[in-house]
């Protein structure tokens, strides 16, 4: 066992963990943060995207004890203090969502896009979300999605 210190939305944790435990793995069975799914365990899928220290990764992809003196962000750690960040909002609102599955990978991942890129153009976000796949196909209403948290698109 492996003694990590690492904080997650906001809130440190210090916990004895498996030097093979992935992170993803950490956020869900150790810590109960559930919003973050299990996609694929390949880093293929996306759908398991987090903030580690301002950078987004795959967290089936980084193990828990290399998150050691990190700070992480997830899906749940956006909103706050009940209001839903902008992202979020427009997924709503835009119906970027079916299943739901890749949904919060597609807005960690919007997210960075976003930080680097205020004001992206369709292609831009299409490229940005090259790594997230969504087997709904809802691929236009996120992109769409994407566009109007950036207040590129106004109307629904």
């Amino acid at each position: 066992m492996t003694r990590i210190s690492v904080k997650v939305d906001g809130t440190a944790y210090e916990d004895e963990v498996e030097p093979r435990l992935l992170l993803v793995h950490y956020l869900r069975d150790h810590l109960g943060l559930t919003g973050t799914p299990i996609g694929c365990d390949t880093s293929n899928c996306g759908a398991c995207t987090v903030d580690l220290d301002g950078e987004t990764v795959k967290s089936c992809s980084v193990l828990a004890v290399q998150a050691d003196g990190s700070e992480v962000t997830t899906i749940q750690g956006l909103a706050h203090d009940g209001e839903w960040h902008a992202l979020q909002k427009a997924f709503h609102e835009r119906h970027a969502l079916q299943c739901g599955y890749c949904t919060p990978g597609m807005i960690m991942a919007a997210r960075d896009l976003l930080r680097e890129n205020p004001a992206p153009g369709p292609q831009e976000v299409r490229e940005a979300l090259e790594g997230n796949l969504c087997r709904c196909t809802g691929y236009q209403n996120i992109v769409r999605a994407v566009l109007a948290a950036s207040r590129q698109e106004v109307s629904p």
